[in-house]
């Protein structure tokens, strides 16, 4: 699979991944943004623009004038915001790209941010803030990052409290995309069946012509590691389970041996045949639901497991968690030629299967040209999964295994 990047005289980058043998394409504005370069004032920001897109721009002034038109060539359309990034695609067929990219470059660039549709969109938001309040399996995650990452933007929650959703205002979104939204900080991806030429003069005509750079962009502050004891977080909650994720501090994106942590967390809570799959749900029937929960940013990362457990047999599970992780590291349960096998096996299999949709592919590109300094071809990461050695990975087990960076957070009563 080939792409190719290309720089506009603005500064904007444009990203082209041709799959020739489909009739659908993928276009995304990637903007290299979100909740971690937000003050507290105005968290939420990052989540609550991108809500606001939606609502209206220079040529379609509502929601219902914009929905109409990729209605009108059966698209689809949606964004997505997280802690370093911000995302906006529309997928449509091939021949209808220019449409898409009309109505994308105008949504995220013209935005008409009406005072009165910010007010009205509040409640949404402070809806869909209780809604994953109420979805422990989902708000763990949040619960784990402001422990782990407590005391940093990283560690608030992207779509802000109800509280800072309800202060914001027309000049802060104003003032938020001069700062962020300005073409050296951006990313538009086109991925499927398309002439990469044409895709690339399209992207030039409708994306093009924008201002090159921002005044005063904002920075985020660096995460400092001074973990010395492990942490614990309690979100008391009546509920039928224990949500919980244990996890360490983990690395950046760019960290070279993220490739043997891949290998390490697959083998121990990836697939149904995984150690923590087999040990706390086939062998305990401690848990349905047993799964990575790790994540990177340009800083720093975490490498966690999460479980949702019988309440009574909340501190059997963590204990038996603990003993696969530790006891990988240090011997205990030895990673024989055969488990490796099988994993790279797996890590590729499914790579390559999430790989046949060109929103994914788009993804997949887009990210790594948004923060690392060098873009892998999926042929390319194989060949890294591929040189993984066991050392490597009890290499990589002993450096995160470290009792006095362990984290705990629990939603439950």
């Amino acid at each position: 699979m080939n792409y190719k990047l290309h720089t506009l005289d603005s500064g904007l980058r444009a990203l082209t991944v041709p799959m020739t043998s489909l009739e659908s394409v993928t276009t995304t504005v990637w903007v290299k943004t979100g909740s971690r370069f937000e003050d507290k004032r105005i968290n939420g920001i990052s989540h609550f623009l991108e809500h606001m897109v939606f609502k209206g721009s220079g040529k379609r002034p509502s929601a219902k004038a914009i929905s109409e038109v990729i209605d009108s060539i059966g698209g689809e359309f949606n964004a997505g915001t997280s802690k370093d990034w911000t995302s906006f695609y529309i997928k449509s067929r091939v021949g209808n790209l220019d449409t898409a990219m009309d109505v994308l470059s105008d949504m995220v660039f013209n935005p008409l941010l009406k005072s009165n549709e910010i007010e009205r969109e509040k409640g949404t938001i402070i809806q869909e803030i209780a809604m994953y309040e109420d979805t422990p399996m989902i708000h763990i995650g949040d619960v784990f990052e402001e422990l782990i990452f407590n005391g940093n933007p990283l560690g608030w929650e992207v779509a802000g409290t109800p509280k800072s959703v309800k202060e914001i205002r027309r000049q802060d979104f104003l003032d938020y995309r001069s700062a962020q939204y300005y073409p050296g900080n951006m990313i538009i991806s086109v991925s499927g069946g398309i002439d990469e030429t044409k895709a690339l003069n399209m992207v030039k005509e409708y994306f093009g012509g924008f201002d090159k750079a921002s005044s005063k962009p904002l920075s985020s502050p660096e995460f400092r590691v001074d973990q010395a004891m492990p942490m614990v977080k309690v979100n008391n909650k009546k509920s039928d389970q224990a949500h919980l994720i244990l996890g360490f501090l983990g690395d950046n994106r760019d960290y070279k041996g993220r490739f043997a942590q891949s290998v390490l967390s697959t083998i121990l809570s990836g697939p149904m045949s995984s150690r923590l799959f087999i040990e706390i749900r086939e062998r305990r029937g401690l848990a349905y639901s047993i799964r990575p929960a790790s994540e990177r940013f340009s800083d720093t990362g975490y490498f966690g497991v999460y479980a949702g457990v019988d309440i009574k047999k909340a501190d059997e599970a963590v204990k038996v968690i603990l003993d696969q992780l530790y006891g990988l590291s240090d011997g205990k349960y030895p990673v024989s030629a055969k488990e490796l096998t099988k994993t790279k096996e797996f890590l590729k299999g499914h790579m390559a299967l999430g790989l046949e949709d060109t929103q994914a592919v788009g993804d997949f590109f887009a990210t790594q040209a948004l923060f690392l300094k060098e873009i892998l071809t999926p042929e390319e990461i194989y060949k890294k999964i591929d040189a993984v050695t066991i050392d490597d990975v009890i290499y990589e087990a002993k450096r995160l295994f470290n009792p006095n960076r362990l984290n705990l957070a629990v939603i439950g009563p």
